[in-house]
């Protein structure tokens, strides 16, 4: 019995150690052996359903031999193989005709130089270790771009002859990679996603304005006598827009290895250890990195910063601006000044006319380099109140950044710190501190020193002052930053404020995510909706309501909401009727719960439902496509007496299981009863004659505008107003901004730009005549949008891209009409988009240094039609009565 437990414990053992040593085992060279091959590797541009016939690209062919120089005597797996390449070509992939062909006439000498040919040409050593690279070898001095072409190559000679998952090192750096075995063919599928390399390049803060990414690589090995026969690789990487997918390009790189001979070659040399053979070889060779080595290349012949601005800059006066061509030159010129130095930014700053400054101050912020945030801030001077238009636009624009750093935030902390001429710029300053925090938290940047001490000042802020306009200050910053932390503060806030602090404090919870609407937090708001403890304006009132409606609301929430219905100042009970039939109408969250209240007749009844008045609440959609949703809702209140007290337009983008604020204006009025002789609402007895407007672009808060205050400066606005609405932002926005840098497999480097401008322009007004008994609003959107995508695969002596972009330019107004000479008093609501242009290009461009180059353009140009955006029956019929009356 114990031998039989011998004899099984023996073949167990050798069974195992065999598997082992299968599961482990590499490709090996025989000795003596010179094994031939043919290498090519190609990499292909084109928009994304784009065919291989169409692209650009070029292909890098050789001849390659290899051969073994030594081996471990303990350890058959362990090798040192001599790659050497010769006979190199470059040329196109696809054929082309003699004008097309940029290679026609060139030699590889010629496009190399003779000695980066000669480098290309030296060899190679790769130290295996059971099919694994441990290192290579070669000449210091090589040109990068060449060391890592070598490196492509020696991608193809790593494998594992058993399947199962690894982690590897190679020209793509540290990557998982997944192996499937089968007789004499092995396939490696290479998680591109894991790879960790240097370069990791930055994208938008938002998915909604992002660049999506797909990326596949898959390489084939046959074996023939335990060595690599053939290797066929394909690599694929699709990039696009996240806001229109259709604007979008491929890169395909492949190679092929294939085996042509093995012939009689040199013997292995004896040795020990690697290191002693490689210096016997060539002293010289040294050891280098797997991974590519970063390659920056120079653009020659390329305009300087200054040449470039003096063809530009008529695109940046004032009467330019609203159209795409403002927007793509702003695009080129934030691409220019990245590569630019403080002084260079400076000359042009300094030289630049007062009516190019504020975009040219949008371009420089955008760059978003170390260099161009010391040369705006050396420019623009902040203890002087003169240069508030430029200071404003300049810390706007630090709020819309695409990629912004803790070096920015620590600016903005300087600047508040400092001598500051103009109290509208402290505010602007704490208010885009806010949204700095926001974007930084956002990429795991919470703990930075500067982040720190700026979440602890906007935190504090609001219990270290008594003076209204700095609590707002405080609280709209904490709007932009959304920290978890605020929430019981904003609660604080939201119940024992005054009217405007209360409503800032509510809209800012209503932004968080619904998980962090505590118990708590609902019980305040629900006080204050049903004033259980002190007397509420409207507005405070139904931005509660609006915030329980979109948390999650309980049964007997929403039932108490529904029985307030009636008792309600006579607006008010038609907005929260027109808000419920909004809920239901939109299908959002709430209706299920909505639903079920009123099949309770004691809630849902004739009397509670039949409450007339003007007050609205609509939301509908702008666009529905697999890309992107955009949705819009225009919320409106008014007072008793039939002047305007809230008008709210809200523009929504939804992308990738996220959301984006897109735009946010808020009309605001208060005290003007006593013009028309009418009776406050209750709670609004008091108020002082005030108007406003308050604005949200892109997630971003803004400071808000005042377009009068007190009864004295209403009345000198009245006789001095022109009819001309009031601009709330005017500007340039680096919406998307996507750099990446793609080390393809074959060595070769994409370089990925995608980037969107939006030229903008949204104004608001409010009039009215005591004459005519009629108030009118209005809300007037511009813009101009640009968005490129650049990928270019450039190795210096050759050079192929490809450029996919659109461009259009819209409108989109908002216009309120209310006559109240009788009650209920008629209003009419007009939301309007003109029609406009939609362009769409693809550029395909292929050059040589000698200066010979290929460009390849198609364009598609259509026009949308504008249309009225529908609004509920009962506005339609009032808009009826209010233009027949008119007429």
């Amino acid at each position: 019995m114990m031998r039989l437990s011998l004899i099984f414990i023996c073949i167990f053992y050798t069974s195992f150690s065999a598997a082992a040593k299968d599961q482990t085992a590499g490709p090996r060279l025989n000795n003596g052996k010179l094994y031939k091959y043919s290498y090519a590797a190609e990499v292909l541009l084109d928009r994304a359903k784009g065919t291989a016939e169409e692209s650009t690209g070029y292909r890098i062919s050789t001849s390659v031999n290899v051969n073994l120089v030594w081996r471990n005597p303990s350890n058959e797996d362990e090798q040192l193989i001599k790659i050497l390449m010769s006979d190199v070509k470059i040329e196109n992939v696809n054929k082309r005709d003699d004008k097309r062909n940029i290679f026609l006439g060139s030699s590889v000498k010629s496009i190399l130089g003779k000695d980066n040919l000669a480098a290309l040409e030296k060899p190679l050593f790769l130290h295996l270790n059971f099919g694994k690279v441990k290192s290579l070898y070669s000449y210091p001095e090589e040109h990068a771009v060449f060391k890592n072409i070598k490196r492509g190559l020696v991608s193809l000679f790593q494998l594992q002859l058993s399947s199962g998952r690894a982690e590897e090192m190679d020209v793509s750096g540290k990557c998982k990679v997944n192996y499937q075995a089968r007789q004499n063919q092995v396939t490696r599928i290479k998680e591109l996603d894991s790879c960790k390399t240097a370069d990791t390049g930055f994208t938008s803060h938002s998915k909604v304005l992002g660049v999506s990414s797909k990326s596949t690589s898959a390489t084939v090995f046959t074996l023939e006598e335990g060595f690599i026969k053939s290797a066929h690789s394909e690599e694929n990487h699709l990039l696009s827009v996240n806001v229109r997918q259709a604007i979008a390009a491929k890169i395909v790189s492949k190679q092929k290895l294939q085996l042509v001979e093995i012939e009689a070659g040199p013997k292995e040399t004896a040795g020990k250890a690697v290191k002693s053979i490689i210096k016997s070889v060539d002293p010289k060779y040294v050891s280098i990195p797997l991974p590519a080595e970063i390659v920056k290349s120079e653009c020659k012949g390329c305009p300087t910063l200054w040449e470039h601005w003096q063809s530009v800059s008529k695109e940046f006066e004032p009467k330019s601006l609203s159209n795409a061509t403002a927007a793509r030159k702003f695009l080129s010129l934030i691409q220019i000044m990245r590569k630019a130095r403080k002084e260079e930014i400076l000359q042009v700053l300094r030289s630049a006319s007062s009516s190019v400054l504020p975009p040219l101050v949008d371009a420089v912020t955008s760059t978003q380099t170390s260099a161009s945030l010391e040369a705006i801030l050396e420019f623009l001077d902040f203890s002087e109140e003169e240069g508030f238009m430029l200071q404003e636009r300049f810390l706007y624009a630090c709020g819309f950044a695409s990629h912004p750093n803790e070096e920015m935030l620590k600016t903005l902390m300087g600047i508040l710190n400092g001598k500051i001429g103009s109290n509208d710029i402290k505010e602007s300053v704490v208010i885009i501190m806010g949204a700095l925090v926001r974007k930084l938290c956002q990429k795991g940047g919470c703990e930075l020193p500067a982040v720190v001490e700026t979440k602890k000042l906007i935190l504090e802020g609001p219990g270290s002052t008594e003076v209204e306009s700095e609590i707002k200050m405080y609280l709209l910053a904490l709007k932009n930053a959304l920290l978890p932390e605020a929430v019981p503060l904003l609660t604080k806030y939201s119940e024992s404020g005054s009217g405007p602090i209360s409503s800032i404090a509510i809209t800012a919870l209503q932004k968080y995510d619904v998980s962090l609407i505590t118990e708590e937090v609902k019980k305040t708001l629900n006080r204050i909706y049903h004033q259980n403890r002190r007397v509420y304006e409207k507005t405070v009132r139904t931005a509660a309501a609006d915030v329980i409606f979109s948390s999650n609301p309980t049964y007997m929430e929403v039932k108490n909401l529904f029985l307030s219905i009636g008792s309600l100042p006579h607006e008010m009970n038609k907005y929260m009727l027109s808000k419920v039939q909004d809920i239901l109408h939109f299908e959002m969250p709430a209706s299920k719960v909505v639903r079920q209240v009123m099949r309770d007749m004691v809630s849902h009844n004739y009397d509670r439902f039949s409450k007339v008045g003007s007050s609205s609440a609509f939301s509908g959609y702008i666009t529905r496509n697999p890309d992107t949703t955009s949705t819009y809702s225009l919320d409106i209140l008014y007072s008793g007496s039939g002047i305007l007290r809230r008008s709210n337009m809200d523009i929504m983008a939804f992308s990738k299981d996220t959301q984006l604020h897109a735009s946010q204006v808020v009309i605001e009025a208060q005290g003007l009863e006593s013009l028309i002789a009418a009776t406050a609402d209750e709670g609004e007895e008091d108020l002082e004659s005030f108007s406003g407007m308050s604005a949200v672009l892109f997630d971003v808060q803004l400071r808000p505008v005042t377009f009068f205050k007190g009864y004295s400066d209403l009345m000198s606005k009245m006789f001095s107003a022109t009819g001309e609405p009031m601009n709330v932002v005017k500007g340039l926005i680096l919406l998307v901004d996507h750099s990446q840098v793609i080390q393809l497999q074959s060595g070769l480097r994409a370089s990925a730009e995608f980037q969107g401008g939006l030229a903008i322009d949204i104004s608001g007004g409010m009039e009215f005549s005591l004459w005519y008994r009629e108030s009118k609003t209005s809300v007037n959107n511009k813009g101009a949008m640009v968005v490129t995508g650049n990928v270019t695969v450039d190795m210096e002596f050759v050079r192929a891209g490809v450029e996919v972009s659109f461009e259009t330019e819209a409108a989109l107004d908002f216009i309120t009409t209310v006559k109240f000479s009788e009650y209920p008093f008629l209003v009419c609501m007009q939301m309007e988009k003109a029609q406009f242009p939609f362009r769409q290009f693809l550029t395909k461009y292929e050059s040589l240094p000698s200066g010979k180059h290929h460009v390849s353009r198609k364009g598609r140009r259509e026009i949308v039609p504008g249309s009225e955006f529908p609004l509920h029956q009962e506005n339609s019929n009032m808009c009826k009565k209010v233009f027949s009356e008119d007429w």
